[in-house]
């Protein structure tokens, strides 16, 4: 019994080991002379937008098996759409991987903008860290954590449920969220928090139903 069991365990740990390293990476870059980018986060479990120095947009795609995965740029007349063609998981395969990892992991991606791009993010149960972009950002999910590290673009933010994390050092703060909980600098307010002052340079704006928000603006 005693071998038994430790056969089941030693096959456990390489089943979470044969998912937790075999993602591959797809890089796409790409130019662009729209300065509207909308990103379409389907499929992805996190999402993570930085700036960079260059003129290109770049795309790095995580995922299990690039030769399956697609990263999709529709060039229109006014706008760039950024989308993702991942294969569809089948309804057991959720519920069997979410109880051994909590998380599908399916993919995740990085995209680098340049400064002077405006960006439109739409998603539904998505993971979202803003790292210090000076891109104006507006984003649209259902649920999912949200960071922005160190705020440098005006921000509109709508989401019906989830976690907020802010670091805003000039911004005209709006922030609203009928049944959830804003806590600002270790104050805790109710439903909606303001802070306007005209020394401040840049609007973060947020709404939701659900959310929380935990917000540093020291």
């Amino acid at each position: 019994m005693l071998v038994a069991a430790q056969s089941r365990i030693f096959i456990y740990f390489l089943l979470l080991s044969s998912i937790g390293f075999s993602q591959k990476q797809v890089i796409k870059k790409f130019t662009s002379e729209n300065n509207k980018i909308t990103i379409a986060t389907e499929g992805l479990d996190s999402f993570v937008i930085e700036n960079t120095t260059s003129k290109f947009i770049e795309v790095i795609l995580h995922a299990e098996n690039p030769t399956k995965q697609h990263i999709l740029v529709d060039e229109k007349h006014y706008e760039t759409v950024i989308k993702f063609q991942l294969p569809v998981v089948l309804e057991k395969e959720i519920i069997f991987r979410k109880f051994i990892t909590e998380r599908l992991q399916r993919a995740k991606a990085v995209i680098r903008i340049p400064i002077n791009k405006q960006v439109i993010i739409f998603g539904d149960n998505i993971d979202v860290t803003s790292k210090g972009c000076k891109n104006n950002l507006e984003i649209y999910i259902e649920n999912g954590i949200v960071k922005f590290k160190e705020v440098q673009g005006n921000v509109l933010l709508k989401l019906y449920s989830g976690n907020v994390y802010a670091s805003l050092k000039k911004s005209t703060i709006n922030i609203v969220s009928n049944n959830g909980a804003i806590k600002v600098d270790e104050e805790t307010y109710q439903k909606k928090y303001v802070n306007s002052s005209k020394k401040h340079t840049l609007n973060f704006t947020a709404n939701s139903l659900k959310a929380n928000f935990f917000i540093d603006a020291e």
